[in-house]
């Protein structure tokens, strides 16, 4: 406040100025791929194959979204992403506050036992073939659980959430939860997680996309029937399929229509995939940077 008050030096506008031409030009480097992105999904596939697509679409066509659309597996793919994001990302949820809850109470026994305990799963793992093993012995290959239990919950993700109860709800609140005679799951529930917005907002970012929705080769390891897929990995394979008509057809005509369809499905593909996530982080984007910030405080 007290700096809109005062008149700039030349420094001071010299540095805005750095910094908002700073801020434009990174602006500007993720805008001009996701334009080219969404410019060649809406091209001629032609257009696309001959490179004459760059920010605006030519030949403007709906064509190559709806031979993908015509999948059926791609809804069914769709269908099971949703599922495996929304199942999996309130077991992620109710996991990391469970953990972290306790955790963040400074009259917890061995709280600091625990919490070394749980850093030393983030330093040191058994490797990708004991992790399949475990698996396999407790019969969740090729099930919907495999995308779920395994992923239940991140250490990062609960050591933000401790922080973030550590020092953001006051110790007077816990006190006068007490002296009502309120049991920790009632003061957890009515006057912890409503003060938790950001931080639980973040998380569900954070779990929703990085641990379900770019799950990829958790699906191409664990699951074998084509009903379980989730999008990314039926989209892998639409474009393998699509690719695998090259092979196909011995009229060259023919298959550089292939090689063209193929081209610009990928970009749709990329399309048909981040779309959802674009669509739903503007809601959570104002409480993204306040949870990061008041979670990654060190208490």
């Amino acid at each position: 406040m007290l700096r809109t008050n005062m008149k700039l030096s030349f420094v001071d506008r010299l540095f805005y100025v750095i910094d908002y031409l700073l801020l434009v030009f990174c602006g500007i480097i993720v805008l001009i791929p996701m334009l080219n992105v969404f410019a060649q999904s809406l091209s001629d596939p032609h257009s696309v194959l001959a490179g004459r697509v760059y920010l605006w679409p030519r030949n403007f066509t709906l064509d190559t979204f709806r031979l993908i659309l015509r999948n059926k597996n791609i809804i069914n793919g769709y269908l099971n992403t949703f599922y495996y994001a929304s199942v999996g990302t309130c077991i992620n949820l109710v996991m990391t506050v469970l953990c972290a809850y306790p955790l963040s109470r400074t009259d917890f026994a061995g709280r600091n036992f625990l919490m070394l305990i749980f850093a030393f799963t983030m330093m040191f793992g058994g490797g990708m073939i004991p992790t399949y093993i475990i698996i396999k012995n407790l019969g969740l290959i090729d099930t919907r659980w495999v995308m779920i239990l395994p992923s239940a919950i991140a250490v990062w993700n609960m050591i933000l959430a401790r922080t973030f109860f550590q020092n953001t709800i006051p110790k007077e609140l816990y006190e006068s939860a007490e002296l009502d005679g309120a049991s920790d799951i009632k003061t957890l529930v009515s006057i912890v997680l409503p003060l938790s917005t950001p931080i639980l907002a973040v998380l569900t970012l954070f779990y929703a996309v990085s641990t379900h929705w770019n799950s990829y080769f958790d699906a191409m390891m664990y699951l074998r029937s084509d009903r379980l897929y989730n999008i990314q990995l039926v989209l892998r394979n639409a474009i393998a399929n699509i690719a695998a008509l090259l092979y196909m057809t011995g009229n060259l005509s023919q298959q550089e229509q292939s090689m063209a369809v193929a081209e610009a499905s990928k970009y749709c593909i990329i399309v048909i995939s981040i779309l959802p996530v674009m669509i739903i982080y503007p809601f959570v984007q104002k409480y993204f940077i306040k949870g990061i910030m008041i979670g990654a405080i060190k208490g």
